[in-house]
């Protein structure tokens, strides 16, 4: 197996979404899957200063996400928040209705695999926003239902 070598870290001064506008907070991360020819699944490193947010409110539901924090803490936040430190994880299966993000409210960065399903087509619900996402492939449809619906997982 080969060893894969990380280039540097791709900064982001705070991350736009195409239909929720800024507001998380800068960031930076390390591309795995690309650099080692994975298909499969989806894999990066995120490194998030205090005071930023992993991203808004969301779930999936074709993908199964997952995050294994390897240093520092944030605060995990769902319907409740849950403090996350190192060696710790969290998963979300695809389907399951949880809205979910992590925020950084400590002193000092916290580093954390990110690793999730590359479905082709997916339907992201952000509840606190209303908004769903249609993707297939690289296109995105967004459309919008009453802020604070919950979505839950489809029949």
């Amino acid at each position: 197996m080969p060893k894969v070598t990380l280039g540097p870290a791709t900064h982001d001064p705070d991350p736009t979404h195409p239909a929720l506008g800024a507001g998380t907070g800068p960031y930076s991360y390390h591309l795995l899957t690309d650099l080692a020819g994975l298909t499969q699944f989806g894999a990066h490193v995120e490194v998030l200063p205090p005071g930023s947010r992993s991203s808004h409110r969301h779930w999936h539901e074709a993908e199964d996400e997952m995050v294994y924090m390897l240093a520092g803490e944030v605060v995990l936040i769902e319907d409740s928040e849950t403090p996350l430190r190192a060696g710790e994880a969290a998963c979300w299966p695809a389907g399951l209705a949880v809205g979910h993000c992590l925020e950084n409210r400590s002193d000092h960065e916290a580093m954390y695999l990110v690793v999730g399903t590359r479905s082709r087509t997916d339907r992201i619900h952000y509840p606190d926003h209303g908004l769903v996402t249609d993707k297939d492939g690289p296109e995105r449809r967004y459309s919008r239902k009453p802020t604070g619906e919950r979505h839950e997982r489809p029949d």
